[in-house]
């Protein structure tokens, strides 16, 4: 799969500014429903408080209606109905209307519709000469049937609303903008350390791995500054390692090199062909050797690297290991023989490490266990037993052993023991694998004396679930 080329940093935008659009966005929308609720719920009660005023006043016409020797009479002047409409901002009229539709009192008005069957009043719009009126007819039966109208302007109506749609509007759009001017200088004080930790990040060297040190003033900063030192420390650690790697390259390869160098021109010096061939078999050897140091420290390289698991059979796997020795075995005249691998067993682990376990500790056991009583034959023995719910895999010898005291000792790289520095066998690097793979495989290894307290008997405990046969992964 091909992935896609990551986007140049100036066309994504910062993370200050998107924040900011995910805040006031919202915020700008909120005020925007808010001012519009605002003005619709200011509407309806202005309309409500205007057209009760009009009721009222409709009311208040009606009241002075009165029957007159069998007839509705009107007994408002015009000066007192003037009185009564008086209104400073709006143009009120009025019409009283007998039962038949004809006008008792007041102005001709247009066409006003009429309340329902149940109902005494109706409100209604009109437009007349490119003015808005509001309308309300008011039917009574007392002292008869008559009607009572009354038309006004909507100025004062508009000019409310205009009044609370600005008040209000700009109201919330200055808290708006000074919620807006205090997010954006809170987000950008809260930011200003992820800024300075990326400027210390873009200032620091390639080859400095120190930990960084910058101001946090929240968690996720805090958890952000641990994360990169973490990584800054495996990171030196990895390098630490490489450069532990090549020096021990560098140290061990010195030697073997030195000696197929002398060996060559010694032989190179010398004309006689049995002296060209006691050197030719010398550089053999001592190319052996550092083939054998190569592969050590290359296996050991290998360790740091992540290793899965996986169904391991595992008394094949030691089948296998045991029968490449076993022409080295008889070549050096030692007994190499298996024990417990009657069972198939099975056993989640990684078949990479567990062999290269079980190579260095053979290898050990004939380099180093070799029985110094020539009455007794040497012998080495791969066991593989159950203990609990764990699986032992040892490897026993009956050589001279290593003293308690040395086996910390040489669990670490370069260390030797007596009888390595004797022999000039080895580089001391066996162990130390052996120690490091079984870290990588979450493994307990420990040392004993072998039966009958000769020997060496190292045993690697291997946890996790077993079966007869693997299963599928």
């Amino acid at each position: 799969m091909t992935l896609p080329a990551p986007a140049h940093p100036g066309e994504a935008p910062s993370l200050r500014s998107r924040l900011l659009r995910h805040v006031l966005v919202p915020l700008a929308v909120t005020w925007s429903i808010g001012t519009w609720v605002c003005v619709l719920v200011a509407s309806e009660f202005t309309e409500r408080a205007f057209d009760r005023s009009l009721l009222d006043d409709a009311y208040a016409v009606a009241a002075n209606v009165r029957q007159t020797g069998g007839e509705v009479d009107f007994t408002l002047t015009p000066r007192e109905i003037s009185a009564v409409l008086f209104d400073q901002v709006e143009t009120v009229q009025y019409a009283v209307l007998r039962p038949d539709g004809t006008p008792l009192a007041g102005e001709a008005l247009a066409k006003v519709p009429e309340p329902g069957e149940d109902d005494i009043y109706r409100f209604s719009d009109l437009h007349q000469g490119g003015k808005k009126l509001r309308a309300v007819r008011l039917r009574l039966d007392k002292p008869e049937d008559f009607e009572v109208i009354i038309v006004a302007t909507t100025r004062g109506r508009q000019d409310m609303l205009r009044s609370v749609l600005l008040y209000a509007g700009t109201s919330q759009l200055l808290l708006l903008l000074a919620l807006a001017a205090w997010l954006r200088r809170s987000i950008m004080r809260d930011l200003q350390p992820m800024a300075e930790f990326q400027q210390v990040l873009d200032n620091r060297h390639a080859r400095d791995l120190a930990p960084l040190h910058v101001a946090t003033s929240t968690r996720d900063m805090q958890h952000m500054s641990a994360a990169v030192n973490d990584l800054l420390a495996r990171v030196a650690q990895g390098v630490s390692a490489q450069r532990e790697f090549a020096g021990n390259i560098a140290h061990e390869l010195r030697t073997p090199l030195a000696g197929i160098r002398a060996q060559a021109s010694y032989g190179l010096a010398h004309k006689e062909p049995q002296v060209w061939r006691e050197q030719l078999a010398g550089i053999v050897h001592s190319e052996a050797r550092a083939s054998h140091l190569v592969n050590q420290l290359l296996a050991l390289a290998m360790a740091d690297e992540a290793m899965p698991h996986q169904w391991v059979q595992l008394d094949e796997l030691v089948q296998e290991t045991v029968l490449r020795f076993l022409p080295r075995a008889d070549a050096a005249g030692v007994d190499l023989g298996a024990l417990g691998l009657e069972t198939p067993l099975a056993i989640r682990s990684n078949p990479v490490l567990l062999e290269g376990i079980l190579s260095n500790l053979i290898d050990n056991a004939l380099r180093y266990g070799q029985v110094k009583d020539a009455a007794r034959a040497a012998r080495i023995t791969v066991e593989l037993r159950h203990e609990g719910h764990c699986v032992a895999l040892a490897v026993i010898d009956n050589g001279p052993g290593i003293d308690t005291s040395q086996q910390a000792r040489l669990m670490q790289r370069g260390a030797q023991g007596i009888d390595g520095d004797r022999l000039g066998q080895g580089t001391g690097l066996g162990l130390s694998i052996v120690a490091r793979y079984a870290q990588l495989l979450d493994a307990q290894l420990q040392m004993e004396p072998g039966p009958g307290d000769s020997g060496l008997a190292v045993i690697l405990q291997l946890p996790g679930p077993t079966q007869a046969r693997a299963g599928e992964d």
